[in-house]
């Protein structure tokens, strides 16, 4: 049986569980349109607006997190987040749509909260210390206790499924948690407007610098640099890092705090590891990290396909790329972004995995596809191919593979190009071509004498048979282009190129057994 408060209620609705924020919309709507007080209904549009403003703090986050070009050197945990994470973190957004029901339900109960007045310095001094004497002691306690075996099992355990800390781990819960964090968020925020100190930036700033702290804790990028507490020892005390919070997420009985470290240290709960591992990790950020032993160059395809990329929308990024119409409205930024590329841009790391045992990147050359074609654009983008093949030699990278436009033939000759000028280079160069004729030459016994090749003159063809003639192996190329023969005969060794044989016709290879 399941356990009571432990599923959404609209799990089931998909991407249809918005349509929960109709009723707010048509009543502020209708307000706006019909009814002459217009500010007796404006709680909707404070509601929806809290809301959009928390997704974007949440999303602001996320983006950051899969800047790997930004954060490569502050991860906290190595492994990056898998498709299985992004599936059960896929409705992270479910406990806004539950506050906003139940702040909806404050304002119908207490209309007096539309008279609210914008600004009182004493709410914000209220609503602080309402948090750190109530709200963190409670939350403290609370945390410690859904972490008892039945809770857990039954609850938490949901949080902790997520094995790589990110931004909207922090929503990942059940309803049952996130009724207990509505009442440690709300505490300080009813205490301020119960004495008299409410105002419209209060509830605005509690809730949005709440949300905040949260993805901050749930970052896998550290971002407070160590020297701050050198500086300023207590503060460690009172605000907590990614660090400190992700220790909690592998040793589950430590680091239960909301925000401030110091309910650990009073419960005996603080972990010990927390200031050494932090100090280590914001004291390598300026360091290489581990060198990639596989380096995939790939470049952008167009503007829309650049809007799915993971730190624009991780959900779009694990998905099959398909046209999305409500992304229109934002193509003119992501094509000033474009022309902000263009002339200021580096090539960058985009993504990365490890398959046995090897850490294999995705650097992109940033140029979109269309640049491609461009005869002025040509120069900028094999400099830029250029560097990023001499960058990873320098690293020590053992592979660096040419991807899409990026080995284009007229563009550089498939990479020859920097391979002949650049003849001292440690990292092999290639692309998805050669690749397959390494496949190819795999299958070949090592006592074949003779080949018979069709498709001679193209990339596979060309790598095929200029491997095979330095092995001593009689090459038979089917081709009618003698000038391309030709042309693959003068890459050939002296030595070697009387075993490259053009032919024309496929009974040529009537007695040829390969």
């Amino acid at each position: 049986m399941v356990a009571p408060l432990s599923a959404w209620p609209w799990e089931h609705l998909g991407i249809f569980k918005y349509i929960l924020y109709g009723p707010l919309a048509a009543k502020a709507w209708y307000s706006w349109m019909y009814e002459d007080n217009i500010l007796k209904d404006l709680w909707c549009i404070h509601i929806l607006l809290i809301c959009t403003l928390r997704g974007l703090i949440h999303q602001l986050w996320s983006s950051y997190n899969n800047m790997f070009f930004l954060t490569r050197n502050r991860w906290i945990k190595q492994q990056g987040v898998d498709f299985k994470q992004i599936d059960d973190e896929w409705d992270w957004d479910n406990f806004i749509i539950l506050q906003a029901m139940l702040a909806s339900m404050a304002s119908l109960i207490f209309p007096s909260l539309n008279t609210l007045p914008l600004w009182n310095l004493k709410g914000f001094i209220a609503s602080l210390l309402l948090h750190v004497t109530i709200s963190e002691p409670l939350y403290y306690w609370a945390h410690r206790f859904f972490h008892k075996p039945y809770l857990f099992n039954h609850y938490h355990s949901l949080h902790h499924s997520s094995p790589v800390p990110h931004p909207f781990t922090a929503g990942h819960a059940t309803p049952l948690e996130h009724l207990v964090l509505c009442t440690v968020i709300g505490i300080p925020i009813t205490g301020s407007i119960l004495m008299g100190y409410g105002s419209t930036a209060m509830i605005y700033g509690h809730v949005l610098v709440f949300d905040f702290f949260r993805c901050l804790g749930h970052s896998n990028a550290e971002v407070v640099p160590h020297e701050v507490f050198n500086k300023l020892p207590l503060l460690r005390y009172f605000i907590y890092t990614p660090t400190y919070h992700s220790l909690h997420h592998t040793e589950m009985e430590t680091n239960f705090c909301l925000f401030m470290p110091l309910f650990d240290a009073l419960g005996s709960t603080l972990n010990t590891k927390s200031l050494e591992l932090h100090k280590k990790i914001t004291s390598n950020s300026g360091k290489n990290g581990r060198v990639p032993d596989f380096v995939f160059l790939a470049h952008v395809v167009d503007i829309m396909s650049a809007m799915h990329t993971p730190f624009a929308l991780r959900s779009f990024a694990s998905t099959p790329f398909c046209m999305r119409m409500f992304l229109l409205p934002f193509w003119p930024l992501t094509f000033i972004i474009m022309l902000v590329m263009w002339g200021w841009s580096k090539t960058f790391l985009f993504s990365f995995y490890n398959l046995r045992g090897r850490l294999h990147q995705t650097w992109v050359v940033p140029r979109f596809g269309f640049q491609y074609f461009l005869p002025f654009a040509t120069k900028g983008i094999n400099k830029h191919i250029e560097e990023a093949i001499l960058r990873a030699d320098r690293l020590g990278v053992k592979v660096i593979s040419l991807a899409a436009l990026n080995k284009n033939e007229a563009l550089n000759g498939g990479g020859t190009l920097f391979v002949n000028k650049h003849p001292e280079l440690k990292v092999r160069v290639v692309h998805g071509n050669t690749l397959t004729a390494a496949v190819i030459l795999n299958e070949f016994s090592k006592d074949v004498k003779e080949v018979f090749l069709t498709g001679a003159t193209s990339k596979l063809g060309r790598a095929t048979a200029l491997y095979l003639c330095r092995k001593r192996v009689r090459v038979l190329m089917l081709t009618s282009s003698t000038e391309r023969f030709q042309k693959i005969l003068k890459e050939t060794p002296v030595d070697c190129q009387n075993y490259l044989v053009q032919v024309t016709k496929y009974q040529a290879a009537q007695n040829c057994k390969v």
